[in-house]
Parts: structure tokens; C-alpha cells; sequence
């Protein structure tokens, strides 16, 4: 398969959740919330050449799993109702991390790289963790970002609209409602 070429990349982060752990319930009304506008997000970046959709998935320790294995949990987990609106389709780029970060002990910097990406739209869950740490991995390798606040989501409200802060602040990503990003 020939890798697409473009200069921006939707990271979809740890969307694919079974929301079967200790603060999912806070978690899943927090998704509820995004959902939508991510749902579209995605499907605008679908539709256009310029920007590579792709998937970044925690395996949630388990190393034998492979993607299809974490999709299809989170498929037939608790909530599929925040799963299966922003499923990866067939064409979606896929990467599978063991930690917070979208980079640590990934191949998502070497898959940025081949693709000559520049500039990233980060979404996904949870604020203060994961979109936090891969947001301050994008700064240090020098991306330029966007993190739309209305498609992350958060279990400790305060603590996202922190880490949101410190995005802004002291990474220079621009906080962007997902309506007008691709514009």
C-alpha cells in the first residue's frame, strides 16, 4: 500500500475504548459530548486529499493484540454508541501505543515522518493524559497543532481545561472548535 502524502494528520487518540475501567462512566458522559463533532471532523478529513486520518490506540497491556483486536473490543464493549461513529474505516492509518503519548514506544513519529507531516489535529481522550502528554511529544519534535476543544475529552473537567491551558500556553497549540478546522 502507498502511504498518502499530505502535510496534516487528524490523530484520532484512544477513541476505541470498552469504557469497562474504573472512571468510564465519568469518561463515557464526557465522550457523549464529543462524539458528534468529532464524528464529523473525521468525516470531513475522509473526504479531502490533504489531510491522513490516523488512529492511535493504547493496547491497554495487552502486547498480543493486534488493532482489529482493540477496535473490535471497543466495538462490543459497554459503550458502542461512542465507538462506532468514529471507527476507523478500511483506509484509516493505524498505530498502536503502550503509554500515554501518542509517540512513546510508537510508530507514529517515524509514520509522520514518512508522510511528510507538518501540522497535526489532535482529538481523542482523555485530556489530561493522553492528549496532554502526545500534544508536549508534538511540541518537542516541532509540530505545529490543533486540539479542538470540543473533540477531547476529559474525566477531571478542571484538570482539562488545565491541561488545555498548557497546551495553548506553553506549547502554542491552537485551540480551534472542530467546525472550523479544514476550512
Amino acid at each position: 500500500m502507498q502511504l498518502p502524502m499530505s502535510e496534516t494528520a487528524l490523530l484520532v487518540i484512544d477513541m476505541l475504548n470498552t469504557y469497562q475501567h474504573k472512571d468510564a462512566e465519568v469518561l463515557a458522559d464526557c465522550v457523549a459530548e464529543i462524539v458528534d463533532p468529532l464524528a464529523d471532523l473525521i468525516s470531513r478529513a475522509r473526504d479531502r486529499d490533504d489531510v491522513d486520518v490516523i488512529y492511535v490506540n493504547d493496547n491497554y497491556g495487552d502486547f498480543s493484540a493486534d488493532f482489529a483486536d482493540v477496535a473490535d473490543a471497543a466495538c462490543n464493549g459497554e459503550r458502542p454508541d461512542l465507538v462506532e461513529p468514529i471507527a476507523p474505516d478500511k483506509d484509516s492509518l493505524r498505530v498502536l501505543k503502550v503509554r500515554h503519548s501518542a509517540f512513546y514506544s510508537s510508530s507514529l513519529d517515524y509514520l509522520l515522518g514518512r508522510l511528510d507531516t507538518q501540522q497535526l489535529i489532535i482529538t481523542g481522550q482523555v485530556t489530561e493524559q493522553c492528549i496532554l502528554y502526545s500534544a508536549l511529544d508534538a511540541y518537542v519534535r516541532h509540530f505545529s497543532f490543533i486540539v479542538p476543544p470540543d473533540c477531547v475529552a476529559n474525566i477531571d473537567a478542571e484538570l482539562g481545561d488545565a491541561a488545555l491551558t498548557m497546551m495553548n500556553k506553553n506549547m502554542h497549540a491552537e485551540l480551534t472548535p472542530a467546525q472550523k478546522c479544514l476550512c
